[in-house]
């Protein structure tokens, strides 16, 4: 997976990348060409004392060092730029799909585990890449070149490095090859911590309600304490590398000075080829320990990569349509036609053949118990799932035909859980009109029952509002949440349990208000409360995924035990009359 993800999103930088080996390759070759000038000056300069020489000689290897620091830092640089434009496409890429996805990937995923492998994940694999730019295409030409010249210096020497290097090799191997399960427990551990610390943060309150600040500092210790021991383990292994490398180093240069010794006193050798031969060693030895940084790093970009590409390979069971429909009759229907949904590997479907129409006009009331599948309706009407079998229509359109954009312009949904972005309050009720004018916002706020709080907020539609709207009360979340869609004034209105935070009389203001305002349109309200729906044109009982029961509040009572078991269970009979 990492060679196909670097293959495909490092095509577009050919031309950086050619840059990088041109200027690894005029750099290396400076750098290998130094130890021959350096046992010339011995040889030729301070053994026969030619001054001149060694100086001439001292010239040329300060234009080649100044020449290969140039190289260097060129190659450093067009490799940055080429790790960069790889992270930043990866982001692009795996941001892109998660938006694609539906509730259901979402969900299979977790929000840590997609966060961890856009941000912690990409790092790893860009990293790679700049160490592969900086020291890894390096080392090669490296290990080749002065495996050359060293021969050219002193062929039986040369006996040396057919221990020294495959030694080093095999001992890096045996250490890397331990490595890799250890780097995918990491970042499987680091999923881990991000969960824990999400829902510790996002649950703050809750913690503190029930004072368990212990328990979940028990439990960040524990999610912590797993990271730890894998990442010791992982650094243990790593703390090998480098002992390991200067070991053979030491001892292959302990050898050639030994028989290279031998060599001089039997007047096969020069002091300077014996000078230029250990430069050369220690140059293949010091490129193989560069290595060893490809090799540390390449096991976890491995796992990253997996993480990554098992993103970009998953595909949404919520597809757009090749030639979406963009133009459909403004009715406001909503219909379904014998709809079944069931999760997989569930062994019960949560709905069971929903057959309904809810027409312009009206509105529609469900109601049932928790788990009876009232939210899953309101996820197939706004796509956040595709029907498992049977159809959901849109004015008579099927809805996977309608194009993404079309369909949040008809259909307008207020989720059972409000959520406000970072911003103020303008942005927020702008998310789906950007070009809505304050008019507007103020007129979704006064029928929202919001319009009060808001003016007494520091700046009005400019005032701040935090992630998640955290600054603001669960009721004007709901209310805020609520103007939002009215804002965009679609023809089809779903209101997902959005009034459960809302005292009776706020409750009754704004359903007042939503009456007048959505005459035209179609309503569809989950509700737990009875008196939120009970004004409603036609009310529909779910119980186990299927309905039940269908007619008004007062119809039901009369022949909906399940109905009228809820409406018992929250007003008395003189108050359900």
């Amino acid at each position: 997976m990492l060679t196909r993800i670097l293959r495909t999103y490092l095509r577009p930088y050919g031309s950086l990348i050619g840059a990088v080996l041109l200027l690894q390759l005029l750099q290396t070759v400076a750098t290998l060409y130094l130890p021959t000038l350096n046992a010339n000056i011995v040889d030729q300069g301070v053994v026969k004392g030619d001054t001149a020489y060694i100086v001439r000689t001292g010239a040329v290897m300060l234009g080649v060092t100044l020449f290969q620091i140039s190289c260097a830092i060129g190659a450093v640089y067009f490799g940055a730029r080429t790790a960069m434009a790889l992270g930043r496409d990866l982001r692009a890429a795996i941001f892109a799909r998660v938006l694609s996805f539906s509730a259901r990937e979402v969900g299979h995923f977790g929000a840590p585990s997609l966060i961890t492998r856009t941000t912690n994940d990409v790092q790893q694999v860009q990293l790679l890449t700049l160490m592969i730019s900086t020291l890894f295409l390096s080392a090669p030409i490296t290990c080749v070149g002065g495996i050359i010249l060293a021969v050219r210096q002193d062929g039986p020497l040369s006996g040396v490095l057919l221990v020294s290097v495959p030694a080093l090799i095999g001992l890096i191997g045996l250490i890397v090859v331990r490595m890799g399960p250890l780097f995918r427990s990491m970042q499987e551990r680091i999923d881990r911590v991000n969960q824990v610390l999400r829902e510790q943060i996002t649950g703050i309150r809750v913690i503190r309600a029930f004072v368990r600040d212990e328990h979940e500092r028990l439990r960040f210790a524990e999610a912590n304490r797993t990271l730890t021991d894998v990442s010791l383990a992982t650094g243990k292994l790593m703390a090998l590398m480098f002992p390991t490398v200067m070991l053979v180093v030491n001892i292959s240069s302990v050898g050639v000075v030994w028989f290279g010794a031998h060599r001089i006193d039997s007047g096969g050798m020069q002091v300077g080829s014996l000078i230029a031969f250990l430069s050369y060693l220690i140059q293949i030895l010091i490129a193989i320990m560069m290595a060893t940084f490809m090799f540390i790093m390449i096991p976890r970009a491995q796992v990253c990569a997996d993480r990554i590409q098992e993103i970009l390979d998953t595909e949404s069971t919520v597809t757009l349509p090749e030639h979406p429909v963009t133009n459909v009759p403004a009715r406001g229907e909503v219909e379904f036609r014998d709809v079944s949904f069931h999760f997989p590997g569930a062994e019960e479907p949560v709905l069971r053949d929903i057959t309904l129409v809810a027409r312009q006009g009206e509105t529609i009331g469900l109601i049932g118990s928790t788990g009876s599948g009232k939210t899953t309706v309101i996820n197939l009407i706004a796509r956040l799932f595709d029907a498992t079998s049977g159809t959901v229509l849109i004015d008579g359109v099927d809805i996977r035909e309608l194009g993404a954009e079309t369909l949040a312009h008809i259909v307008g949904v207020v989720p059972q859980t409000p959520y406000l972005f970072s911003g103020t309050v303008a942005s927020n009720l702008r998310y789906g009109k950007p070009r809505a004018t304050d008019e507007e916002l103020w007129r979704a706020l006064e029928i929202a029952q919001a319009a009060a709080f808001v003016r007494e907020m520091p700046g009005g539609l400019a005032a701040p509002i935090a992630q998640g709207g955290t600054n603001v009360s669960g009721g004007q979340r709901q209310r805020l949440a609520i103007a939002r869609a009215l804002v965009l004034r679609p023809e089809i209105y779903v209101f997902d349990d959005s009034f459960s935070a809302l005292d009776y009389a706020t409750d009754a203001a704004l359903r007042d208000a939503l009456h007048r305002e959505t005459a035209d349109a179609t309503v569809i309200i989950v509700a737990q409360r009875v008196s939120t729906i009970r004004e409603a044109d036609r009310i529909l009982v779910l119980d186990g995924g299927r309905i039940t029961a269908a007619g008004t509040h007062a119809e039901l009572m009369q022949s909906s035990d399940t109905y009228r078991e809820i409406v018992l269970s929250q007003l008395t009979e003189e108050e359900a009359a």
